[in-house]
């Protein structure tokens, strides 16, 4: 009997996700999703930031400690790959840089004041957090926010699970973050569509993966206008104001944490420059511009 392919639902991390795998069996199909999402979960307690009883929670709860906090070693591989970000971005990406939702209220519409965003700036910086073995020292009123990371984290990590359980033709989908298990069985690529911001039933390019992941970074899900000029949530730690480059980006990668990082940096640099960044990264990759004219390499 040859496997077929089998899907399955289930909401997490705010989004619609779906795995679908190759078995001719739905019952064991049915019992790897089951520990592959139990996994994705598991992720999502421990580091959203909507939670006040998680590692995130207590690493922000412990800013100011002068002995710091300890962290697990999952938790250090994640502020190594932000420090990766971080460094690759000239500072642009930056998961401390979450203090700024303090003062940008993207429900309210409300534009803050250069003097409030000057007063708030000085608690954004990766580079002031510093290291004793394990123990992290969080400036006080610091905060960690891994939610520019975290999604794609776990996409990686699902795949890896899938794969230690002997899948070896999956597609894990977290709200638009791809991460691919193998070809499908006839050797064929997963062809994944990107969703043109502009009309949800269109597509703005398709993109074949054999291998790796894929992952989307935009603003037309957030922002606001105020006074004719269009706020994206998408904020520039250094300036402290919305980043106005491209409006969004799509980067497939040999994993979906790549794919994200590099995705996230062309939306907080400016246009020109974010498109240099994606032809330089020699990743397929497509774009919107700021004229809503849409470009790329490596797609179809």
């Amino acid at each position: 009997m040859d496997p077929t392919l089998k899907r399955f639902s289930f909401e997490a991390m705010g989004s619609h996700c779906e795995i679908q795998i190759y078995d001719d069996s739905r019952v064991n199909a049915k019992r790897i999703v089951r520990q592959i999402t139990a996994e994705v979960m598991r992720l999502e307690r421990k580091y959203s930031r909507y939670r006040n009883d998680n590692v995130v929670a207590d690493i922000n709860h412990s800013a100011g400690q002068r002995l710091g906090i300890k962290i697990d070693s999952e938790t250090v591989a994640l502020f190594r790959h932000a420090l990766s970000c971080y460094e690759q971005s000239d500072g642009l990406f930056d998961v401390t840089a979450g203090v700024l939702n303090r003062i940008w209220d993207f429900k309210s519409a409300r534009v803050p004041s250069q003097q409030q965003i000057d007063e708030i700036l000085p608690l954004v910086g990766f580079s002031k957090l510093s290291w004793r073995k394990s123990r992290l020292l969080l400036p006080a009123h610091m905060e960690i926010d891994f939610g520019g990371i975290v999604k794609e984290y776990t996409a990686d990590t699902a795949a890896k699970l899938g794969r230690s359980l002997g899948v070896t033709h999956g597609l894990i989908n977290l709200g638009g973050d791809f991460a691919v298990i193998g070809p499908q069985p006839d050797g064929q690529a997963w062809t994944i569509g990107v969703v043109n911001p502009k009309q949800e039933r269109s597509l703005m390019a398709k993109i074949d993966l054999l291998d790796g992941g894929l992952a989307s970074s935009g603003d037309y899900e957030r922002f606001f206008m105020h006074e004719g000029k269009r706020y994206s949530h998408i904020l520039n730690p250094k300036t402290g104001w919305p980043s106005s480059g491209l409006r969004a980006v799509s980067v497939a990668a040999n994993l979906c944490t790549v794919a994200g990082s590099v995705a996230t940096i062309a939306m907080l640099k400016d246009e020109h420059e974010a498109i240099s960044w994606l032809q330089e990264s020699g990743l397929s990759h497509v774009y919107m511009d700021g004229d809503e004219e849409i470009s790329g390499v490596g797609l179809k």
